[in-house]
């Protein structure tokens, strides 16, 4: 019979660990790369909410944050666990039927876009674009207003506007000819996700273990 010591009972990864991200971010980063963690671990668990706006991480009471690279404050220990990523505003091909392909991002004034609500004060998230050394940011309208990525992606597949979104939420899309791409000249890279937490923290095995697994993913 093989017996446990108390030490290896203590010292094995438990607890929860609450992390606060992006609908995108969750099921195309953490989900894939916690997976094996969360099989061989029983005894961790993680709560995982959704959220667009800049969450108080200690306010809030939350072990840690998943935003892109430009988003996290400078107080907080970052660390990489994707690649830089891209933005691409995307419509069904049908879409373009009865209306031009803008070709500059000033032409999305006469389109019918689809907008995102984010949390803080209510405010609609406005489209950036970087060609050069030129940087724009774009009010759009449109009939549609969400607050996930996944209910824009729903929209812009069946036509009824341009959408903005992550460029790997829509790139099996546009692969089968579902989504059409435009303005991707206007949209470059940028510093992709990051897992971010308190400087001061004091690491458990458990969380020590879920960062280590999703920088090395």
């Amino acid at each position: 019979m093989n017996f446990v010591s108390l030490n290896e009972l203590r010292e094995k990864p438990s607890g929860t660990i609450r992390i606060t991200a992006t609908e995108y971010a969750t099921s195309a980063i953490l989900l894939p790369k916690l997976a094996k963690l969360l099989r061989s671990y029983p005894d961790i668990k993680v709560e995982i909410i959704n959220d667009y706006g800049l969450t108080d991480i200690v306010a809030q009471r939350f072990d840690a944050g998943v935003r892109d690279g430009e988003q996290i404050a400078k107080d907080m220990i970052a660390v990489r666990i994707a690649p830089d990523t891209r933005m691409a505003v995307v419509a069904a091909p049908f879409y373009f039927r009865s209306r031009p392909e803008p070709k500059k991002p000033q032409d999305l004034v006469e389109h019918n876009c689809i907008n995102l609500r984010l949390p803080t004060h209510g405010g609609l998230y406005a489209w950036e674009f970087e060609k050069g050394s030129r940087e724009l940011k774009v009010r759009v309208d449109g009939q549609l207003y969400f607050n996930t990525t996944t209910q824009m992606l729903h929209a812009g597949l069946a036509g009824l506007g341009l959408a903005y979104l992550p460029e790997g939420l829509v790139q099996p899309h546009i692969n089968k000819g579902r989504l059409k791409r435009v303005l991707a000249d206007w949209c470059p890279p940028y510093p992709g996700y990051h897992l971010y937490y308190p400087s001061r923290r004091q690491p458990s095995a458990a969380f020590a273990l879920l960062v280590e697994t999703l920088r090395r993913g």
